[in-house]
């Protein structure tokens, strides 16, 4: 761990400021709203070690896969997020000495994430080698009541006489991405203007034709307007002033973002908007901006007591959560680093299916988890098409690993061709959705296509072994990615299966009730009866590798002929084992990256008797290393459950504050967006013991007894249901 942020119930805070760590409060402080995001790079000019990021949600390009050799069906592209137009820049010089804080001399250094109105807030005070003292805050916020507007105010107040300043604000198109393969420039100007310190900057994703403009105004006190700078993706405007001691300069800066996705007119869009921000005024656009977040935090708050760095955590996890995704947009979904970095390409992974829908489903309006499922089915065409490039006929689909379009362009080889059970996930959040919700709609008119394309990739990926008389499937690669090119994954086979009977039962569910897909089904797209019964006799016949004490499923059929070792005996400096060990190693290994069986477990829970699910947990939770985000909180859910608190807790305060203590040294990269919808998880169904039976929510709770009390809410059918959790036991109301 790494640990150098102030425990604070609603901020995030950072005293005094330490290079090393600046890469990853880029990440942490990040801000976004839904339609864009902005990592918490420095206003002003900085030197040091940094990764700059201003992301556009749906923006994206095909970046060449860059690969020793090919393989059939492999992707061309790997799609990535991009690092677009830089709207943050103001360059400070103060008697004409820039204002660097990589080489200044700086004291009451403050970084503070203020998560309950998404505001982010840095004060310090700057010692300049030229003998002037000055104290800085800067403030910005991206505004959750008006998506397309974020705003910046910078005061500057003199700590000595005579103090000459100099504020040059910025938009600059000139960026390239940090992963870039082959360092391409993804953006071609359209063009830009200043004028009096109103500006713009116009572009163009190449390949992929995204417009993107980005306009800026402002409003100063203490400061006049000195000269523009115009270059074809860059504009700046100069405002200078003299200070005399304790007082103060103000630059209030307002960008207004558009993008092709919404208009054809960008240009104009962005001047609009604007306009509007600098209209409104800095003081109301923050009331309406803070407003819509008490909104937010009304419902999707958890609040514990007792225990100050649980409730950091999991407020730090729903905080990013919401300013990732509003679900306003079906063609949007779910980057596993959100606005805050551009590892794994921003797209789409199975974690939306897995662990974020839940989270949407219980704290907002179930038109917002919905959209997710929309989203999967405007890109079933491209799932057929994948399964295609991989020999799959008949409609058989397979969804990507990675995608923005639907298309499949993850570069790993072993995942791209064989992690699989990701298929799984998408047609288990149809199921989930249609339980939790009671809403048969999506699946009765659209979603059933979605099953049968799944359900057939799995019928034709099995086969049958005259030696086990019974179905299996080789070269997968499980949930547990420390195991590549196995043969029968248990988790992968269960899945299937599940698929199978599943999508059997929504299509056979259409006659009658729902004729007219039922017909589409039968006529054009040729289901039968004869298909069902392979369907069903893959279902009976599934292989499952299992222990011989007959309660343990094991991860592959050669599971056991590995050295099995607990975690806790590897040497701790070797650890995280993915940053110390060769791959051959770890692929040798007993250890596991994440729940694998445990996962299935905790999908079906209702299919296992706990004897079964404390045996696997108790076999192979010791050798989990968690160095995958989604881990710990399938753990701490499956440990409450069976009554271990302390490793509950564990698991739980390892899934809520992975990135702000940095467990495995990786947050410099950007933060784990989708995890967190499982710490979420890990409390309202772990620890609140929250279940779905029969159509009826059900609690058993567990208190902490490092807490006093916890409480959340959840809306259920159009009702929302209060959990308080104390020493007394468990009170549930209906508002």
């Amino acid at each position: 761990m790494i640990q150098y942020l102030k425990t604070d119930p609603w901020k995030i805070i950072e005293k005094g400021f330490d290079a090393r760590y600046h890469q990853s409060s880029e990440s942490i402080f990040s801000l976004g709203n839904g339609k864009f995001g902005q990592r918490a790079n420095h206003e002003e000019h900085y030197s040091g070690k940094h990764l700059k990021g201003s992301y556009v949600a749906g923006v994206y390009y095909p970046d060449k896969t860059r690969v020793g050799w090919w393989k059939n069906g492999y992707p061309e592209y790997f799609a990535k997020v991009l690092n677009a137009t830089a709207w943050h820049g103001v360059r400070v010089l103060v008697n004409g000495e820039e204002l660097d804080l990589a080489t200044a001399r700086v004291s009451d250094f403050t970084r503070e994430l203020d998560m309950q109105r998404s505001v982010l807030t840095r004060t310090f005070i700057a010692h300049f080698s030229n003998g002037i003292d000055c104290r800085f805050s800067f403030q910005r916020f991206i505004s959750m009541a008006d998506e397309s507007i974020a705003a910046i105010e910078i005061r500057v107040e003199a700590l000595s006489n005579g103090v000459n300043l100099e504020l040059i604000s910025s938009i600059d198109g000139n960026v390239k991405n940090h992963d870039a393969n082959y360092d391409e420039i993804f953006w071609d100007p359209i063009s830009s203007s200043v004028e009096k310190g109103n500006g713009y900057v116009a572009s163009k994703t190449k390949k992929t034709g995204f417009d993107l403009a980005v306009s800026m105004s402002h409003e100063t006190s203490g400061l006049s307007w000195s000269n523009d700078v115009h270059e074809e993706s860059f504009v700046s405007s100069s405002y200078i002033g003299q200070l005399q001691l304790h007082e103060t300069a103000i630059l209030q800066k307002f960008i207004g973002l558009e993008n092709s996705l919404y208009s054809n007119e960008v240009i104009e869009q962005s001047k609009v908007h604007c306009r509007r921000a600098q209209q409104t005024g800095y003081s109301t656009l923050l009331e309406n901006h803070t407003a819509a977040w008490a909104k937010i935090w009304e419902m999707a708050d958890i609040v514990i007591e007792g225990n100050d760095e649980a409730q950091q955590g999991i407020r730090f996890n729903i905080f990013h959560l919401n300013q990732t995704y509003t679900g306003t947009d079906a063609r949007l979904n779910i980057g596993p680093k959100g606005f805050t970095g551009e590892k794994y390409g921003g797209s789409t992974y199975w974690d939306t299916e897995a662990y974020c829908i839940p989270f949407y489903m219980a704290t907002k309006n179930q038109e917002v988890a919905k959209q997710l499922l929309h989203y999967r089915h405007k890109q079933l065409g491209k799932a057929i098409e994948n399964a295609q490039k991989l020999g799959f006929t008949n409609g058989a689909a397979l969804y990507p690993m990675v995608t923005m379009n639907g298309e499949e362009c993850h570069n790993e080889w072993e995942i791209t061709f064989e992690e699989i059970h990701r298929n799984g996930a998408i047609a288990y959040a149809i199921y989930n959705y249609t339980q939790y919700t009671g809403d048969e709609t999506y699946v009765n008119e659209t979603g059933w296509e979605v099953l049968l394309g799944i359900a057939r990739f799995w019928a034709q990926r099995v086969h049958w072994s005259e030696h086990k008389k019974q179905y299996v499937m080789h070269g997968v690669t499980g949930p547990n990615e420390y195991e590549n090119n196995v043969n029968n994954n248990w988790y992968t086979n269960y899945i299937a299966m599940w698929c199978l009977e599943y999508a059997y039962d929504c299509i056979e569910g259409l006659k009658g009730k729902h004729q007219e897909q039922y017909d589409r089904a039968v006529m054009d797209l040729n289901w039968s009866m004869e298909e069902g019964a392979e369907w069903l006799s893959i279902v009976a016949k599934m292989h499952y590798p299992l222990h011989e004490n007959g309660q343990i499923f094991l991860q592959q059929d050669g599971f056991l002929d590995k050295v099995l070792m607990k975690a806790s005996d590897l040497n701790p400096a070797e650890r995280p084992i993915n940053q110390h060990w060769s791959w051959d190693r770890i692929l040798r290994s007993c250890f596991i990256k994440q729940a694998d069986i445990l996962q299935g477990l905790y999908f079906f829970e209702d299919r296992f008797s706990d004897e079964v699910i404390k045996a696997n947990f108790d076999f192979y939770e010791p050798m989990t290393v968690h160095e995958s985000s989604l881990s710990p909180c399938v753990h701490s859910i499956l440990a409450a459950k069976l009554g271990y608190e302390e490793k509950a807790i564990e698991m739980y305060m390892r899934t809520s504050r992975l990135d702000l203590d940095d467990y495995n040294h990786e947050a410099h990269e950007g933060l784990h967006i989708t995890s967190m919808a499982g710490t979420w998880m890990s409390i309202v169904q772990g620890f609140g013991g929250m279940r779905l039976k029969n159509g009826e929510l059900s609690f058993h709770a567990m208190l902490p007894k490092q807490w006093k009390a916890y409480t959340f809410r959840i809306l259920f059918r159009d009702e929302v249901v209060a959990v308080r959790v104390d020493e007394n036991g468990t009170t549930i109301t209906k508002h």
